[in-house]
Formats: structure tokens, C-alpha cells, sequence
């Protein structure tokens, strides 16, 4: 007997390639079986007319709350948006990840993996009166410190985080990338690379990403957009995307706009990931949570199984887990149950853009190492 059955869902599993309605079973917190007529369960939850994908995965959030400003709790943005698993990109350096693990990561019940941060100090100056970027001293990006982090943690960190430009880098400008191209280099780990406002320029950090690191923001508005005044690709951005470069959305207070989207996706340049990040100044909006940014794809014409591919499949790739991206048998038993709720929604960019839409995703509840663990519903995006 089964401990836990989903039946009569429409599973959506890109990472098998699976589109159509089905039962999925969990057995001692894995995926047990998926198909039809499968046998008994403990617990049978009808989820007839709902959509099971696997558990959704968002790659860029921050989430070390009560330790640094930015952060916001995970249960709290679990139960409304799905996510099983949230990767935190680099909110914690090697100075507080002790305290991260610790207080929150190991006492969390939804999955929290981590970036750290190449600055000593992580993300510690953020919040809407302070916003003192954590790589403008130099005397902060240590990266033997780093590294012995990372090694310390290896089990819970898939790479290394730096935020670069007149923000967060102040006058550093490429060296904070380039000391954490360093760490990753003798760790095998990619870098997650954010940039703001020049310098540096975006076509000096994309020139120095390798193959698997990630660009996240990448649908930016300007300064530092993606593409040019014409509203054509830059160069740059293209010879990236060539290189194996990963595009991550990063919606965030000022990481999206949908001109850049549409710009980028139509000369057939797709995000690889959709992700949140999100964080206490955008919790409210613009960016809310990941189910609210996937909608925001949905209505702008994304085919919903690459949406859904965005936030399953993809990510777990990038960050080098597929495992957490699949529903097949012996995975880990994550999954979401959504919705595709037919109503008005006004969706918001990060520079007030205003995109009107008739459908959007809710949660109705995840499933986490194979045991129900929460109903949810996602706020309608304002």
C-alpha cells in the first residue's frame, strides 16, 4: 500500500515528457508510481480537473528571515505558491551561513538550498531606507573564505552568488566576479552573476560567464537591458546565450520588465528559468511569489508546459539536482497541485507596466518527501 495517492490529476512532467491525467503515488517519501489503476493508498487525495507537476523550484530567492532585512519566511511563501524548493541566492556569506543553516535552512520543512555570497558579509545592507550594497568594500569579497564555506556546506550549496554594478559593487566593478569565478573554479560550481547599474557594463560580466553559470535578471529594463534602443538583442547577449550561458528571470523590485521580454523572446530567446526572487521588498509586489511570475509568462503567450518546464525541470538541472525537477519513480516525493484559475488578474512589471490577463495560477496545496504538507492559494498579483 501506498502512503500517499494524487489521483485523477493532469500531470505535467516535462523532465519524462508526460502530459495527461493520471495518479501519483508516494511511498517512504519517494515517488512510488505514476499511471493508472495503481492500487491502494493511506491517504487518496481526488485532484480531478487540478494540474500535478512536479515540485516546483525556484531558483533565485532569499529567504534567511530574521537574519538578514531582505529576507522573507518560506513556509509562509510556500503554502501560496507551491514551492518545494527554494534555492536562496547568496542573502548569506561565509560570515552568518553558520547561523542560515542553522536557525533556518535545517528547520525548515519546504527544501532550502543556497548560493553564498563571495562578500564576507552576505546581503546586509537591504531594505527601504538602507541600501548599502555588500561588495562595495573589497575588504569584504574574501574568497578564501568563501570557499572554506562552501566545502563546509557542500551538501546545500549549489554555487556561488555575486551581485555586481553601482549598487551592489559601488566602485569594485568585475573584481567581485572575478574572485568568485575564482572559488567556483576549484569548487566545480557555477556563479550566479546579478547586475544593476553600470559599471561594470553587462557585456564585461557576460564575457567572463562560463557554460552553466547563470545570468540572472536577464530580462532587465534598463540600464544594463538586454537589448539596445532599437529593442534588438545586443551582441553580447546572444554570444552568451551560445556559450551555454543559463538565463535566470530574477523578477524581484527591479529585475523584470515585460518590453525586455518581449524583445528578448521575440527573436526566440527563452528564459531558462523562471524564478521569483523574491524578498521583503517585493513580497507584496511586484514579484509576489514564483506562481505569480509564472502567470505573468503564462499571459504573455508561454506555452504552459515550458512554463512549467521553467519552474520544474530547468532549474533543477541548473543547479545540478534533476532529481528535484521530475516526477519519476525514486525521485524525491515533491510535487505541486495548481489551478489554472479563470478570472482578471492585472499583472505589474518593475516599472509599473500594466498587462491585463484572464487567467492565472493558484496553488491548492504540495506534496513534500511524500506527505501532504499544505493548502495554499496565491494572491492575485496588484
Amino acid at each position: 500500500m501506498f502512503d500517499l495517492m494524487l489521483k485523477g490529476g493532469r500531470v505535467i512532467d516535462p523532465a519524462s515528457g508526460r502530459d495527461g491525467v493520471a495518479d501519483v503515488a508516494f511511498a517512504a517519501g519517494e515517488v512510488a508510481a505514476v499511471g493508472t489503476d495503481l492500487g491502494e493508498a493511506a491517504e487518496v487525495r481526488d485532484v480531478s480537473g487540478k494540474i500535478v507537476t512536479p515540485g516546483l523550484v525556484d531558483l533565485h530567492t532569499h529567504v534567511y528571515w530574521g537574519g538578514t532585512s531582505l529576507g522573507v519566511d518560506a513556509p509562509t511563501i510556500a503554502r501560496r505558491s507551491g514551492t518545494t524548493t527554494f534555492v536562496d541566492a547568496g542573502s548569506a556569506g561565509a560570515g552568518n551561513f553558520p547561523g542560515f543553516r542553522t536557525h533556518v535552512i535545517e528547520r525548515t520543512e519546504p527544501r532550502i538550498l543556497a548560493y553564498v555570497n563571495i562578500s564576507f558579509a552576505g546581503i546586509y545592507g537591504f531594505s527601504k531606507n538602507v541600501m548599502v550594497g555588500e561588495c562595495g568594500d573589497m575588504r569584504l569579497v574574501h574568497p578564501h573564505e568563501c570557499l572554506e564555506a562552501a566545502r563546509a556546506n557542500k551538501d546545500i550549496v549549489v554555487g556561488i552568488k555575486v551581485r555586481i554594478g553601482a549598487k551592489a559593487g559601488g566602485t569594485s566593478g568585475i573584481a567581485p566576479l572575478q574572485l568568485a569565478l575564482e572559488v567556483a573554479d576549484l569548487l566545480d560550481l557555477p556563479v550566479m552573476a546579478h547586475i544593476d547599474n553600470r559599471p561594470p557594463s553587462q557585456e564585461e560580466v557576460l564575457r567572463l560567464l562560463r557554460p552553466g553559470d547563470v545570468l540572472t535578471h536577464c530580462f532587465r529594463p534598463w540600464p544594463n537591458a538586454p537589448i539596445d534602443a532599437a529593442r534588438n538583442v545586443r551582441a553580447e547577449v546572444l554570444a552568451a546565450r551560445e556559450r551555454g550561458v543559463y538565463f535566470d528571470i530574477g523578477h524581484g523590485q527591479g529585475g523584470f520588465s515585460f518590453d525586455s521580454c518581449r524583445a528578448m523572446v521575440g527573436e526566440g530567446i527563452m528564459p531558462d528559468a523562471i524564478s521569483s526572487d523574491v524578498h521583503a521588498l517585493c513580497v507584496d509586489g511586484p514579484a509576489h511569489d514564483l506562481l505569480a511570475v509564472m502567470s505573468k509568462f503564462l499571459a504573455l503567450g508561454m506555452d504552459l508546459t515550458d512554463v512549467i518546464r521553467c519552474s520544474t525541470e530547468n532549474p533543477a538541472k541548473i543547479i545540478r539536482r534533476p532529481e528535484l525537477g521530475s516526477l519519476k519513480v525514486g525521485t524525491p516525493g515533491d510535487a505541486t497541485v495548481l489551478e489554472l484559475r479563470h478570472e482578471p488578474v492585472e499583472h505589474v512589471d518593475v516599472v509599473g507596466e500594466k498587462l491585463r490577463a484572464d487567467t492565472r495560477f493558484a496553488s491548492v496545496g504540495t506534496v513534500i518527501g511524500g506527505k501532504w504538507w499544505g493548502d495554499g492559494t496565491a494572491p492575485q498579483p496588484n
